[in-house]
């Protein structure tokens, strides 16, 4: 299979293409997008998914422009010994975003931590095998940074989670926070010792729209204001965005910068949830966005995640925060994945756009 896909992307790709590169997790909340992008950037991409046969998961991938030409779906789970070995040889460059993100998992030690940190080996393990691989970009996790029990003013790539901490106290998504950690860490070490390239990027939560069917996990924190999904409202007491769009941008030109090293926090807003809540209820007020927030105190600073080291090197970020949750609430409203409206709201959202003051029934 490898020859004839190598001799497909040859034929098709042109001598103009770039690539090929792999994207893990292709068909998820950045995965997809991911590969939207570097289509756009004329590469040649290998998208691997545990279940090529799902119509409903490949499906938004084989649509997008330039698919035809470029785009190759392979097979492989991060739980299964030399499952990316084929997709990853030949390959110049690697973007490994698939990560379990089950919270509501019964045994998060097997099922979410273990096979990260494993899949994660694994897939440096066949970058180094390839020799062909001159850069893997591994999108890690806000939460690999800042949780721990007593929050800092500010936060950046130095910045490490209490594992510790995380397992003690178990709060929501606890089990992701040490996938990612042990994983980003377990990936640094293996670098190092055999002479590969890692580029770690660290977005904060990610919010705008999605190819995707789902609601991606990420956006049931951001939108929990607006279903009323309490148990993360935690999450978003002192919180920081990045748009999607903005974060696979932030990949792609890291994976292209020649001094790009180590590191990277991809973050371009910060709030807490009392400025998110009024936000959303100015903006949307046709859902019944909470005034009280049990549990929650009344002031809360700022939780700053520093972006430079990022921007020194000459990103820049392109999106709002309003950008950012226009596009996800527009997303779920069209996949029907969120009401128009809801109990306790005010107006129709089928009689406005976003930021537009709803009419009165």
């Amino acid at each position: 299979m490898r020859d004839v896909v190598a001799k497909r992307e040859a034929m098709k790709g042109g001598a103009s293409s770039k690539g090929p590169v792999v994207v893990t997790g292709a068909s998820g909340f950045v995965g997809s997008w991911l590969v939207m992008k570097l289509l756009q950037a004329g590469y040649t991409v290998r998208a691997t998914v545990r279940d090529p046969e799902n119509v409903g998961k490949t499906k938004p991938l084989l649509d997008l422009p330039g698919a035809t030409e470029r785009l190759s779906i392979w097979k492989a789970d991060l739980a299964d010994e030399d499952s990316f070995d084929e997709a990853i040889r030949g390959c110049t460059g690697v973007f490994h975003v698939a990560t379990p993100t089950d919270f509501e998992s019964k045994d998060p030690e097997n099922e979410v931590i273990k096979p990260t940190v494993e899949g994660m080996i694994r897939i440096l393990r066949a970058c180094k095998e390839a020799g062909t691989v001159r850069r893997i970009v591994f999108t890690s996790s806000a939460g690999t940074v800042c949780v721990e029990e007593r929050q800092r003013p500010v936060y950046d790539h130095d910045n490490w989670s209490d594992v510790d901490f995380c397992r003690r106290v178990k709060m929501t998504g606890w089990m992701y926070f040490v996938s990612k950690s042990l994983a980003e860490k377990a990936a640094v070490a293996y670098a190092a010792e055999h002479g590969l390239d890692l580029v770690s990027v660290i977005p904060t939560l990610v919010v705008g729209p999605f190819l995707s069917a789902a609601m991606p996990p990420s956006l049931v924190t951001a939108l929990a204001l607006v279903t009323g999904n309490e148990a993360h409202y935690s999450i978003l007491k002192q919180v920081q965005f990045v748009h999607l769009d903005d974060l696979c941008d932030a990949e792609i030109f890291l994976f292209e910068h020649p001094a790009a090293a180590g590191r990277y926090v991809c973050s371009s807003h910060d709030a807490t949830i009392h400025g998110l809540a009024a936000m959303l209820r100015d903006r949307y007020p046709e859902y019944d966005i909470p005034q009280k927030l049990r549990g929650i105190e009344d002031e809360l600073q700022l939780v700053h995640f520093s972006s430079k080291k990022l921007l020194d090197h000459g990103f820049t970020f392109r999106y709002t925060v309003e950008d950012m949750f226009d596009a996800g609430i527009r997303t779920c409203r069209e996949k029907g994945l969120i009401p128009l409206a809801t109990a306790g709201g005010v107006g129709s959202a089928s009689l406005r756009t976003p930021g537009e003051t709803a009419r009165r029934m």
